[in-house]
């Protein structure tokens, strides 16, 4: 039998230079959660956009970005991780320009931002993911956090681009003083040439390692079967994967961590802005709320959802991918409970703000860790798109149905928060009961 081969006997790049790569296409496809930059602007006179059809376009940009991640786990697999990256920065970048050069047009927008841009996230977001687990076997959490940690902070640096708070005396892409079309378009369009930029540069690096390849100093330990021979390693396909218990109990566990997140991420300004719930109801101006607001969304959400991918990848790499979903869904779901309670003071505002996000964030650590774990790390850029799909559904029933068409009907925030939290906790009772074991 041929020994297995290591870093010693391969000559192959660092691996380190994939988490760089993934991080600038990350930090580029981060974009879709800057979205609350802009529903104020679309909302104005300037557009003439309701709540509902901003939070439409975003809904539909990741919804799309959910289906493509199955097309983009079957095309790296066969093309190969780094053409895959290429062709989704592309169609993001040439969404946004499109986007950009339409006006007040809301049918050419929708299509623009949340079809072709959503595409092109969905292609390119599962090649750092399959590429990082396959060079970092020994720390799945950690890489898988790494991966996508450039998604939450991308929205840091793309919001504070458009629309920086006043207090930092920064101008910003749009001006919030008079909204134009002009104004807001030429935004969009500079974000899609930032966008191709990034995305081009970080898929050169995207290549698998070589066949047999292992860490250096790593040696996975051996898993027996009742006779004492040596397990196979676990590789399962799609189709067998869906015969799985495990893949719904994820799929479910997914859809909830996604519904509660995106919720606050595209209606963080819309909340702290309203009248009668937001900041102005205890007495603070409507330029206060605006810039609590965007400091909520900008600055503390964004980081703290980067920061979440990280270190819940670290922890689930200690304590157990079971354990750390149970808790991070106990944690999120006592934070949007609380959330709905915090526009009397902007420090508890943006404290459950960072908190939310870095709940948030920790889903994109775990979810492919996860998926790794339990049905193979050979498969995982095919087989977490599939897992990826409850990311879509949702994104739909977050930020339209909860969040959209309750404010468009006069309701309280409240109907959207307090719900969301008890399915946080529904959520980690099915991280209770899940086996992340699949026999073989």
């Amino acid at each position: 039998m041929t020994p297995e081969k290591t870093s010693d006997d391969i000559k192959v790049m660092n691996r380190w230079i994939v988490v760089v790569g993934a991080i600038m296409i990350q930090v580029a496809l981060g974009a879709i959660y800057a979205w609350s930059a802009f529903t104020g602007a679309l909302q104005s006179e300037a557009f003439g956009f309701s709540k509902t059809m901003t939070q439409a376009i975003f809904s539909t940009g990741l919804a799309t970005f959910g289906i493509f991640t199955i097309i983009g786990g079957r095309l790296q697999k066969k093309y190969g991780p780094m053409k895959i990256a290429l062709l989704g920065g592309v169609l993001l970048g040439i969404g946004y320009l499109i986007a950009g050069s339409v006006g007040n047009n809301y049918l050419l927008k929708l299509i623009g931002i949340g079809l072709i841009g959503g595409a092109g996230i969905g292609l390119a977001y599962v090649v750092p993911i399959g590429v990082g687990i396959k060079w970092f076997p020994d720390k799945k959490g950690l890489v898988s956090g790494l991966a996508v940690a450039g998604f939450g902070f991308g929205a840091f640096i793309w919001i504070l681009m458009a629309k920086p708070p006043s207090v930092l005396n920064i101008t910003g892409l749009i001006d919030t003083g008079n909204y134009t079309v002009a104004n807001v378009d030429s935004a969009f369009q500079i974000y899609g040439i930032l966008f191709l930029i990034l995305v081009v540069i970080g898929s050169l690096v995207m290549r698998n390692p070589p066949q047999g390849w292992k860490p250096k100093g790593w040696n996975p330990v051996e898993k027996k079967d009742k006779s004492g021979k040596t397990k196979k390693e676990i590789a399962l396909l799609p189709k067998e994967m869906l015969r799985t218990k495990q893949f719904y109990m994820l799929w479910g566990m997914f859809l909830i961590g996604a519904l509660a997140g995106l919720m606050v991420i595209g209606n963080i300004a819309n909340f702290a802005n309203n009248a009668t719930e937001g900041f102005q109801r205890y007495g603070f101006t409507a330029q206060e709320a605006l810039d609590f607001a965007v400091i909520g969304a900008a600055v503390c959400l964004p980081i703290f959802n980067g920061l979440g991918r990280i270190v819940w990848g670290k922890i689930s790499d200690n304590i157990g991918r079971k354990n750390a979903l149970i808790a991070m869904f106990i944690f999120q779901g006592i934070m949007m409970a609380v959330f709905f309670f915090t526009t009397g003071n902007p420090i508890f505002f943006y404290i459950a703000a960072a908190l939310i996000g870095f709940n948030f964030g920790g889903n994109f650590a775990l979810f492919p860790a996860a998926t790794a774990d339990s049905f193979g790390a050979e498969n995982v850029g095919l087989n977490y798109g599939f897992v990826f799909t409850s990311y879509a559904i949702g994104g739909i029933v977050g930020p339209t149905l909860l969040a959209g068409i309750i404010q468009d009907a006069g309701l309280s925030f409240s109907y959207a928060f307090i719900p969301a939290a008890l399915m946080c906790f529904i959520a980690a009772f099915i991280g209770f009961i899940y086996k992340p074991k699949i026999n073989n």
